[in-house]
């Protein structure tokens, strides 16, 4: 059957419409979903994006130097540029990073929200001489409103608890019990009152309360991070330390009396319905890193790319101070926070372990994938 000229422009008119149409449906390759629906992020200034930035409060980044590095600069992160979950999100195949709650509510709770407040501990005193902070006990409330935010949204909480049931939690809490309370006599009595191991039961039972609030409203994976070697802090290296190099022993050592007691925390948790929690070794990571430096391509561990004093660890950065122009060598950005470099390696390990001794049981990547 042979087409006359006009049935053949016809036809090609409507095949280059159809092309067309296809094109705007499908403006370029189709990106994967992400491994988890949502990730929830609860913490401290290590993951802070931006809670803090309207808090009256000491503890605040959203000022140059900080997020130097960071698209849009300044975010109210303790860094030159990316924290840990902001690789583990990237890992997990987000598209964007995950929002701080001061400024999220609606449907884009349902891609999840960071509730980190720096200096937020597990105490409510925790912090308290900074100013303002949301403490975890704070953060457990603001879930809580999300959470039945969520139920509102998708219309019942059968529907809620099976969403939230897929989503990933992450919980570090705990450092600032200890740099900012139980390590500061001056201020407060907590180390007059406890011994280490007593501080460390006192910790783990109120920080049990809390994270048993998150499993009744939904929370089923759920990775729990483990303190940091405080003790190798610029801060605590230039206080207390005779060469300026050599880890606080009696601080690093308490804070191992509470991350042993957590690993135990995670396997009672373990045994709850449905429950998946995991265990990640941020002492082991950060432990690694500081031995090997040059293996994970830093030059410098023991003192801040900006700050004030010995080790620059005396402050954090001052407002426009113009920090180390070499930020990929250094493992601290200031006093007590990692740089962006320092965040990959950490980020990286804990979302996929490199030792056995990263996780336990499991790394993020698996706990995504249950």
């Amino acid at each position: 059957m042979a087409f006359s000229q006009k049935q053949l422009l016809l036809l090609l008119r409507s095949t280059l419409c159809a092309m067309l149409l296809l094109l705007l449906a499908f403006p370029g390759p189709v990106r994967p979903a992400p491994q988890v629906p949502c990730y929830f992020i609860f913490g401290d200034s290590l993951v802070d994006n931006g809670n803090n930035n309207d808090i009256a409060s000491l503890a605040r980044a959203n000022y140059l130097p900080y997020g130097i590095d960071f698209p849009g600069g300044p975010s109210g992160r303790f860094s030159n540029g990316l924290t840990t979950v902001d690789v583990i999100s990237q890992l997990l195949g987000f598209d964007d990073y995950i929002p701080p709650y001061a400024n999220t509510r609606g449907q884009a709770l349902l891609g999840g929200v960071n509730f980190a407040s720096a200096a937020a501990g597990i105490r409510d005193e925790t912090g308290q001489q900074l100013g303002g902070r949301i403490t975890f006990s704070g953060q457990m409330q603001n879930y809580v409103q999300a959470a039945q935010e969520i139920v509102e949204i998708l219309g019942d909480e059968d529907t809620a608890a099976n969403y939230l049931s897929k989503c990933l939690f992450q919980v570090g809490m705990g450092s600032n019990d200890y740099l900012n309370n139980y390590f500061m006599p001056a201020v407060y009595s907590s180390s007059r009152q406890y011994t280490p191991d007593q501080f460390a039961d006192v910790l783990i039972q109120q920080y049990s309360e809390q994270i048993r609030i998150l499993y009744n409203y939904g929370a089923r994976k759920v990775a729990i991070i483990g303190v940091g070697q405080v003790g190798c802090s610029p801060s605590e290296l230039a206080q207390l330390s005779s060469d300026g190099v050599t880890c606080i022993d009696r601080i690093d050592s308490a804070i191992q009396l509470f991350n042993k007691r957590l690993i135990q925390l995670v396997n009672e948790f373990n045994r709850l319905d449905g429950a998946h929690f995991t265990f990640i070794n941020a002492f082991n990571i950060f432990q690694d890193i500081i031995t090997n430096p040059s293996a994970n391509g830093l030059r410098v561990t023991n003192r801040g790319c900006c700050g004030v004093g010995r080790n620059n660890g005396q402050i954090t950065c001052l407002p426009y101070q113009t920090p180390c122009p070499n930020r990929r060598e250094y493992l601290f950005w200031d006093a007590f926070h990692p740089t962006e470099a320092g965040n990959i390696l950490i980020g990286r390990r804990s979302y996929s372990a490199q030792s056995s001794s990263d996780a336990s049981p499991m790394d993020i990547r698996h706990l995504a994938q249950i």
